[in-house]
Formats: structure tokens, sequence, C-alpha cells
């Protein structure tokens, strides 16, 4: 599309022309300070915070929207510049809890840290303000429209990325809420609970269930791993505090999801930690003896020493015994008298394995996958 130069606080830029003056300052490592962007979302233009001061303009512009032309110069930082600011997120702050020693949020809060900028200290605006029920009874995010700014990062991500669109804002001026499908709960609304709504709601207005009370920011380690629901390889980040994982939040970078998860992903790692969790392999006292099957119908698995009894083995033993009895099979009835299921959810490499297994090893080609399983 061409280049464009430009200035950003007297400093000569080029950039490729299309671009706002936001991407522009980002890729030069510029700091402009914004609550409804975000890097993965298109540009809202809602908050007002990044606005910027063009010369020859005579009103402040959002740099998020408004597109960076040859020539342009623009200061970031002026004093009427930071003035626009404060007032906005001073009327922000006057229909915003102020309850940062509680909230979840605190720590990992744009606004906490914006009003923490420009010293915005208390609500200099007394009037009516909203009071909304946090009671949406959907099983894993919780809302609190107290907390919402209205910058409709939830709405763009549930359209743009997800395209569920189970999320919009009603009504228009001081009665605009952030509401799900007909304007009803999020478990009666399209939301497929991906929690792409909480991975960049810049407040505590979205938050996991599991989480709550569970740990602040500054308390937790981050550690990325690979989600272990399937063979897509999303990145997670693992927020790990005590040696227990209390929340998951998105891996940007990750190259094959960037950033965006399923439910199970995202939510469904409650089963690490659960007490009936088998972290070790486990076989039949029969099997470990080197006993015959006994009769099914004589099993008592709970008393101590009866053969159907589950004895906790290492990988090696179970494996172990597990490939003898493949090979005895085949060698006592056959080959064909042997079938593989696998998984379309598996990685490739898992698959090409179990087929290398089943026909060069086994010698059947009665091999077979479902995304089911």
């Amino acid at each position: 599309m061409g280049k464009v130069n430009f200035t950003i606080d007297g400093k000569e830029i080029q950039a490729e022309k299309g671009v706002t003056i936001l991407q522009a300052a980002r890729q030069e490592n510029i700091y402009i300070p914004i609550l409804c962007d975000h890097p993965a979302l298109p540009p809202e233009g809602a908050c007002r915070i990044c606005l910027v001061e063009i010369e020859g303009q005579r009103a402040l512009h959002p740099a998020c929207t408004y597109p960076i032309s040859e020539g342009m110069a623009v200061s970031t930082n002026t004093p009427r510049i930071r003035a626009a600011r404060k007032f906005n997120l001073e009327l922000l702050i006057s229909d915003h809890p102020l309850d940062c020693m509680t909230c979840e949020a605190a720590g990992n809060c744009l606004l906490q840290d914006l009003a923490y900028e420009y010293d915005v200290t208390e609500d200099r605006y007394e009037g009516t303000k909203h009071h909304y029920s946090v009671n949406d009874p959907n099983p894993f995010i919780q809302v609190d429209r107290n907390k919402c700014i209205l910058c409709r990062r939830c709405v763009r991500a549930c359209r743009e990325v997800n395209g569920v669109e189970a999320i919009s804002v009603f009504y228009r001026g001081f009665s605009a809420y952030i509401g799900f499908g007909a304007d009803s709960s999020m478990d009666n609304s399209p939301c497929e609970f991906c929690g792409s709504c909480v991975a960049v709601c810049p407040t505590g207005a979205l938050w996991p269930k599991l989480s709550l009370g569970e740990g602040r920011p500054w308390q937790v380690d981050r550690i990325q791993t690979t989600c272990p629901y399937c063979g897509v390889g999303c990145q997670l980040i693992l927020e790990v505090k005590d040696n227990k994982i209390i929340k998951v939040d998105s891996a940007w970078d990750g190259p094959s999801n960037h950033g965006w998860t399923c439910v199970k992903g995202r939510f469904g790692y409650d089963f690490v930690h659960h007490p009936d969790r088998l972290d070790k392999p486990r076989v039949r006292k029969y099997l470990l003896d080197g006993k015959k099957k006994p009769a099914a119908e004589k099993r008592k698995p709970e008393i101590e020493g009866d053969p159907w009894q589950w004895v906790e083995v290492d990988w090696e033993t179970a494996l172990g015994i597990t490939a003898d009895k493949m090979l005895q099979i085949r060698d006592d009835h056959g080959s064909e008298s042997m079938g593989f299921l696998t998984s379309a959810k598996c990685l490739n490499e898992e698959n090409y394995l179990m087929n290398k297994l089943a026909r060069q090893v086994i010698g059947t080609n009665s091999l077979d996958h479902c995304a089911r399983l």
C-alpha cells in the first residue's frame, strides 16, 4: 500500500499507509494509553483515553481509529491531552466500584493502572450510580456489570473472533449495559463459554468463577504449556499458586490458537487436582502375580488380596504387561482378532505411531478413528 512519513512527539516515523496512529506508535514502542483497544480486535474508539493532538486540527482525536497521513505531526502527552484523559477517567470512575482492596482484578486491571498514572484518586462527580446484581447463573463466568466500562472488547471478541455474537450492548446512554442473547443470562444465550470475553476484559467485569478468591496476580507463577484436551496444540498460560492451578489465561503468541481457547481449555482444568484422579498406572493383582484370569462372578476388588484388586505400579511394569498380553492374543488367536481405535483429536504423530503398531507389530489392518473418541 506504500509508506507514509510522519512524526510522533517529534520522532520521524515511516509506516504502512492505512494503519492508525496507535498501530504505528506500537510498532515504534511509543506508549499511548487506551482501554477499549486490543491488538487482536478491530478498533472501536469507545473509551476516548487514547486521544492525541494533531498539528492543524482543532479537536483531539482517538489514536486507535485515526489513520496516519503524509506529513502528519502527532503529540501524545501534552497538558491538554493529559487533562482530557484524566477527565474521561474520572467520568468512568464516577460509576465504578472503588473496591480495589478486594477486587479479583486488582493488580491486573487496566483501569486501575490508568487511574494511578493520571492521579485519579476519588469520585469527583456525585449522582445516580448503577447497582447491578451479580447473579448470572452460568457455571463458568462471573458477570459484574458494576465494573463494566462499556469498552465493548467482549462484544468484538465474541463477534469478530468466535463468530457467535452472544454479547451485545443493550439500550443507550446512561442506561447502556452489556447483555447476552436476547437480554438474558449467559447460559440462556448462544454463548459457547470459550472465555474470549474474559481474556480481553480490561477490568474485573468478567472473571472465571473457579478463580474467585484463589489468589491475586502478584501471588502466582505463570507457566506456559500445551492444552491437553486435543491435538490442536493450543498454548495456555497457567496461573499457579502453592502448586495449584487457579486460573488459565490465553497465550497470545500461541501459533495454533493465537490466544483463543475452547471451553475445556480455559475452564476444564479442575481435573488436575481432583481427588479421584489417577496419577499412577494400575493393574489387576492377578496380572501382577502372573496368574490366570479368575472368574468374573467372583471378583471382589475392594477386598485386600483379591485377584481383581487394583495395584499401583510403575509405567514400565504396566506397559510391559500390556505389550505381553497383546502379543499373546495375537499369537493365540491371530492378528485379525485384534482391532485398534485412535482419535482424530490426537496428534498426527500419535496416530502415525498407532498405525505402525497395528500394521507392523500386530499385523492387522483393522484400524479406525473417530472425532468423538
